[in-house]
């Protein structure tokens, strides 16, 4: 198979799935042969990116993550997409370890706000207690000229019960819980745009997305970018 990108996912498998569905249902195809070419490596027991990040003695999710890299590198895709905010963590390490270009999705998603919502100037975020402490998306929000909103720890406990009660444990989205969370991160800290910045919360987004909230869904960018990224190439290669 030529022209094709290599998913590095599993991180959780349910946000993967997403990811998935996500990428099929907006590819403009009226057949077969026009859907994408892709490799997907379903990860499941790369260890906890978040368990990890907070207390290095656990088990690392650099080295699984790394082999995946090294062993798909083999096949020559055309580039790389890690749909899990929180393995970004490792994005360094990883493109380091290949030639091939990794889609930064906390990078993509932050440009998709000046398109989306060119007057916001507050950005709040809710993530892992892992992206939020290491900081993943700070760097990319401040670059871009903007101001960070970042939970209270009351926020931060409701987001990762909604992360890792109801998406991992029981494949479930807690629709009130969600929308209350980004009522709290638009009404009580001022938040002109919310990142969803775990694939998880992506999940809330495509299951409960009856809401007025302003929201930049991470899983959502990336997912147009790959398309964008991967009929850009087979273009290239018929021309």
């Amino acid at each position: 198979m030529r022209h094709f990108f290599s998913i590095i996912g599993g991180m959780g498998t349910e946000a993967t799935e997403s990811y998935i569905h996500l990428l099929n249902e907006r590819t403009p195809a009226s057949n077969d042969q026009e859907y994408l070419n892709y490799i997907l490596v379903n990860h499941a027991t790369v260890p906890d990116r978040t368990d990890y990040i907070l207390d290095n003695s656990k088990p690392s999710p650099l080295i699984p993550l790394m082999e995946d890299i090294k062993q798909q590198s083999q096949f020559n895709p055309d580039f790389f997409v890690i749909p899990c905010n929180t393995a970004h963590f490792f994005f360094e390490e990883l493109q380091n370890a290949t030639n091939v270009p990794i889609l930064h999705m906390p990078k993509e998603a932050v440009k998709e706000i000046k398109i989306k919502y060119p007057n916001a100037k507050r950005i709040g975020l809710i993530a892992t207690n892992g992206t939020i402490f290491d900081g993943i998306y700070d760097h990319e929000v401040q670059e871009a000229g903007y101001e960070i909103v970042k939970p209270t720890k009351h926020i931060q406990e409701e987001t990762m019960e909604l992360i890792y009660k109801y998406v991992k444990e029981k494949n479930e989205v807690n629709a009130d819980l969600y929308h209350h969370i980004l009522d709290e991160m638009q009404n009580e800290l001022d938040s002109d745009v919310v990142i969803l910045g775990c694939t998880e919360l992506s999940v809330a987004e495509e299951r409960a997305s009856n809401h007025d909230f302003k929201v930049i869904d991470a899983q959502s960018v990336l997912v147009d970018r790959s398309i964008e990224k991967a009929l850009e190439n087979r273009k290239k290669a018929i021309d």
